[in-house]
């Protein structure tokens, strides 16, 4: 009976330590390298976040904003000078912390799965 309350107790402890990971790591401002010269940096912007991903020439840019009344999202994808993907938009309510790091991790796995496709 100890070992699985043990084991039980383990597990969530491990859980709730990569989720606290996790959380960590989209709101604060950090660094990672991944496969194929893949980079990514997020960092808090007032009440919102931004995240820029480079590799090589190419640049993907996400801004979300927000204010008391509103939110507002920025895309933008170029590869050089040239803007490939520039396009807005503005939701009548403020996101929540939840929606703008699920908005922000949907966002790197998308670009991550194009650029590894490539």
């Amino acid at each position: 009976m100890v070992p699985n309350r043990f084991l039980r107790t383990f597990r969530i402890s491990l859980l709730l330590g990569a989720a606290v990971f996790e959380v960590g790591l989209l709101t604060n401002p950090f660094s990672v390298w991944a496969s194929e010269e893949l980079h990514v940096e997020i960092t808090k912007k007032g009440l919102g976040k931004e995240v820029v991903i480079t590799q090589g020439a190419r640049e993907w840019f996400l801004l979300i904003e927000v204010t008391p009344e509103n939110s507002i999202v920025l895309r933008q994808e170029k590869e050089h000078d040239k803007y490939l993907v520039d396009e807005s938009e503005t939701h009548d309510r403020p996101m929540t912390t939840e929606e703008i790091d699920a908005a922000l991790a949907d966002y790197v796995n998308s670009v991550k799965a194009r650029a590894t496709k490539k």
